[in-house]
């Protein structure tokens, strides 16, 4: 597993530093993500390849979410909450990432400093460093517009680590 983290990584080039700048594991992350995350998310590249997960599509592809703006994946029913924190022109980064995985339904009320409404996602990481490593091993998959240099968060699909 290691191994195809660190090859896909090496592939990604500038990219990888979203990972690499973090505090997180990839390999680990890699770990989680099939624990916790395949029975709700997919992450499939613009080819339709699955690179991670299965078919599932209860929620979003997490494929680019890395500097993707929140709550922009293309046909995907996303909560009013989500909706409204993407209107902010929020970009997923390792902090709101983690911050929001570990708590999103209160995550995105304090963002959006809304009383009420609901993330779609009912799963909450219990673990900061779980939460990290998810990050890491995501942030490993990126769009080639990206890794060549493009500029990710125009990227067509965007995916939060969780549904939204």
């Amino acid at each position: 597993m290691k191994t195809r983290v660190i090859a896909v990584m090496a592939l990604l080039g500038p990219c990888a530093a979203w990972a690499q700048e973090g505090t997180g594991d990839a390999a680990a992350g890699e770990e989680h993500f099939n624990r916790q995350c395949i029975a709700c998310h997919v992450v499939q590249n613009e080819a339709g390849e699955v690179l991670a997960g299965r078919n599932a599509k209860v929620g979003p592809n997490l494929y680019g979410v890395a500097g993707r703006v929140a709550g922009s994946y293309p046909d995907y029913a996303y909560s009013e909450l989500m909706t409204t924190y993407g209107a902010t022109g929020a970009v997923w980064e390792e902090a709101n990432f983690t911050a929001y995985v570990q708590d999103p339904t209160g995550y995105l009320r304090e963002a959006t400093g809304e009383t009420s409404g609901r993330s779609k996602m009912a799963y909450q990481v219990r673990d900061e460093q779980e939460a990290h490593d998810l990050w890491a091993y995501l942030a490993t998959f990126a769009p080639a517009d990206a890794a060549a240099g493009g500029d990710a968060a125009a990227a067509p699909a965007e995916g939060e680590a969780a549904s939204q």
